[in-house]
C-alpha cells in the first residue's frame, strides 16, 4: 500500500539518480575519449611533433589511446584534411568518436618512420602497466626497460601507487631508478644510482656502463654511486654467469653421455671399433623426423605428443639397422681392429650417401613440441631450456635402463660372460653369435636415442654424425673401456671443461685444449678412470 505522496517522491528520486548516473558515465567517457587533436596530432607533421603528441597522450595513461596506437601500428589510419579515420575490413570510422563514416576520397595513408614505430610498441607497453592483468603489467615493465625515459615517469609512478603485487613493485621502483638516473636534477640522479645497486638485471648493467662514459655524468658523487652500483650488480651476475656455464656443460654432457653410452657397448664391451656408430645417430634424428611428419599428416591434434612414438621408432630403426651391419659384415671382423675400423668407416660413407638420396642434403626441420618450447627463468641472466632440461633428465633415463639390463637380465649376464671369456661362455653353451647381434643392436639403438634427442636442439642433416663420433671415442677412452661408470664421469667431465675453456679461449682453442688433456692423461692413466676388473696371469 503506497503512502500519499510517495508515488511523485520515487519518481523524483530515480531522475535525480539516472541524470547522476548519466552525468557519471558521460564524465568518464569524455575522459577517456580521445579528441580530434590528439587523434591529428599523432597522425600528421613531422616526426619529432607526432612523437611527442603520442608521449604525451601515453603519459596521460588514456586507455582509449591503446586501440588507436594499435591501428598506427597496424598502417590502418589514414587522414583527410583535419580530420582522422581507422579503416579496417574496408569500413572506416572516425578515430575520435569511434563512429562509422564515409572515407573521404583524398585520405591518404599515415607512413610511420622506424622511429615512430617504437614509439608507439613503447607508448603501447606504457599503457599496459595499468591493465588490471598482472601478466600484462609484468610484461610491460620488461618491455620498457630498455626504451623509457622521463615522459613514461608520470604514469610509472602512478602505476607504482596503485600497484598490489610485491614483485612487480619492486620491478616498478627499478624501472623508475632507470628513468631517473638521467634526470637534470642531481639528487634524483643520485637516488636512482642508489636503487639500481639492488637490480639483478643485465639491462641495469649496460645503462649503467653508459652512463659512467667519459663527459656522461659530471657530478662525482653520482659517479661514485653509480661504480658502486655497477659493481654490485656485476657481481651479481656473474652468478648467473658461473651457473650457465655449468648448465651448459652438463647439457652437453648429458649429450655426449647418450651418444657414447652405445660405443661403451660395441666399442667397450665388444671391442668393435664402428665408425659408423654417428650414422646410427642420423639414422635416429632422421626416424624421429619421420615420426613429427606422420603425425603433421594423419595425427595433427596429437603433434605435440609425438616423441612419444618417436623415442621407441629411433631405438628400433637404428637397432634395426646396426643388427644388419653387424650379421653381414662386422662379425666377420672380430678381432681385427684395423680392418673393422675401415669397413665400418667405409660403412658410414654409405649410410651418409644414402640419407642424402632420400632426403637431399640440405638439413630437414624437426620442431619441438610445444612442452619442450620456452624455458624457466631462474635468474635475469639465467634461462633453463626445457628441452635441454628434457634432454638431461632422458640421458639419466637411458643411462638407468642400460644399467639394468646389464647388471640385471639374462641379455646382460650373457653380454658381460661373452665379453670377460668368449670360448667359456661358449662352452657353457651361450651362443655367442647371437649375442653379438642382440649386444651391437642394442648399441646401435642407444644411439638411435642419442640421435632423436639431438633433433630437439640442433640441425638434422647427413653429417649430423660427424661432429660426435670423435668426442663419443674420446669419452669411452676416457672413462674406461667397457665401464659404464667411467663413460658418465668422462661424459660430464668433458662437456663442463670444454664448456669453461671456450669462455676462456674461444671453441677452437677449447678443442685443442681438451684433446691434448685427455693425451696427457692416456699416457698417465691407460685404462683410464676406470679400470676393467678381471684376473690375468700377469695381475
Amino acid at each position: 500500500m503506497n503512502l500519499p505522496g510517495e508515488v511523485p517522491l520515487l519518481l523524483m528520486l530515480k531522475r535525480v539518480v539516472f541524470i547522476v548516473a548519466s552525468a557519471a558515465l558521460f564524465g568518464a567517457s569524455a575522459a577517456n575519449a580521445l579528441t580530434p587533436e590528439q587523434a591529428l596530432a599523432m597522425s600528421a607533421g613531422d616526426n619529432d611533433a607526432r612523437s611527442q603528441a603520442i608521449a604525451q597522450t601515453a603519459a596521460s595513461g588514456d586507455p582509449a589511446a591503446q586501440p588507436f596506437f594499435q591501428a598506427l601500428l597496424d598502417d590502418a589510419v589514414k587522414v583527410s584534411g583535419d580530420k582522422v579515420f581507422i579503416v579496417r575490413d574496408d569500413k572506416a570510422r572516425d578515430a575520435a568518436t569511434g563512429t562509422e563514416v564515409t572515407l573521404p576520397e583524398d585520405a591518404e595513408d599515415v607512413i610511420n618512420s622506424n622511429r615512430l614505430r617504437r614509439e608507439l610498441e613503447s607508448a603501447m607497453a606504457s599503457l599496459k602497466l595499468l591493465s588490471s592483468d598482472p601478466v600484462e603489467r609484468r610484461q610491460a615493465v620488461r618491455e620498457l626497460r630498455d626504451g623509457a625515459d622521463e615522459s613514461k615517469l608520470p604514469l610509472i609512478e602512478k602505476a607504482l601507487l596503485t600497484e598490489t603485487d610485491a614483485s612487480l613493485k619492486s620491478d616498478l621502483g627499478l624501472l623508475r631508478a632507470a628513468v631517473l638516473v638521467s634526470s637534470s636534477d642531481t639528487a634524483r640522479r643520485l637516488e636512482a644510482a642508489k636503487l639500481l645497486a639492488e637490480s639483478r638485471t643485465p639491462a641495469t648493467k649496460a645503462l649503467l656502463i653508459e652512463r659512467l662514459q667519459p663527459g656522461v655524468e659530471p657530478e662525482p658523487e653520482v659517479r661514485a654511486q653509480l661504480t658502486a652500483a655497477l659493481a654490485g650488480v656485476e657481481s651479481q651476475l656473474a652468478w648467473g654467469e658461473r651457473l650457465g656455464v655449468i648448465f651448459t656443460g652438463v647439457s652437453l654432457g648429458s649429450i655426449l653421455l647418450l651418444v657414447a653410452l652405445g660405443l661403451a657397448i660395441t666399442y667397450g664391451l665388444m671391442g668393435v671399433i664402428n665408425m659408423a656408430h654417428g650414422e646410427l645417430m642420423m639414422i635416429g634424428a632422421y626416424a624421429t623426423y619421420l615420426v613429427q611428419n606422420a603425425f603433421k599428416a594423419y595425427l595433427p591434434e596429437y603433434f605435440g605428443w609425438y616423441m612419444l612414438a618417436a623415442v621407441p621408432a629411433a631405438f628400433m630403426v637404428s637397432a634395426l639397422v646396426g643388427a644388419v651391419l653387424e650379421r653381414s659384415v662386422i662379425r666377420w671382423l672380430y678381432g681385427r681392429p684395423l680392418e673393422t675400423l675401415l669397413a665400418t668407416w667405409g660403412i658410414s660413407l654409405v649410410l651418409m650417401q644414402g640419407v642424402r638420396s632420400l632426403f637431399g642434403a640440405q638439413n630437414v626441420q624437426v620442431e619441438n613440441p610445444a612442452w619442450l618450447s620456452g624455458g624457466v627463468d631462474v635468474l635475469s641472466n639465467l634461462t633453463l631450456p626445457y628441452n635441454r632440461l628434457a634432454i638431461i633428465a632422458f640421458a639419466v633415463l637411458v643411462l638407468v635402463g642400460v644399467s639394468l639390463l646389464i647388471a640385471r637380465t639374462r641379455l646382460g649376464l650373457f653380454v658381460r660372460g661373452v665379453t670377460q671369456n668368449r670360448k667359456m661362455a661358449a662352452c657353457v653353451g651361450v651362443n655367442t653369435a647371437r649375442v653379438d647381434t642382440y649386444a651391437f643392436a642394442l648399441g646401435s639403438g642407444i644411439a638411435g636415442l642419442a640421435g632423436c634427442a639431438l633433433s630437439q636442439v640442433g640441425n638434422v642433416g647427413p653429417d649430423l654424425g660427424q661432429g660426435y663420433i670423435v668426442d663419443s671415442f674420446m669419452v669411452v677412452v676416457l672413462g674406461g673401456v667397457g665401464q659404464l661408470a667411467g663413460t658418465v664421469y668422462a661424459a660430464m667431465g668433458l662437456g663442463i671443461l670444454n664448456k669453461l675453456l671456450e669462455g676462456w679461449q674461444g671453441a677452437v682453442l677449447a678443442k685443442i685444449m681438451v684433446l691434448v688433456f685427455i693425451v696427457i692423461f692416456i699416457q698417465k692413466r691407460p685404462q683410464g678412470i676406470f679400470a676393467m676388473k678381471g684376473r690375468s696371469a700377469e695381475a
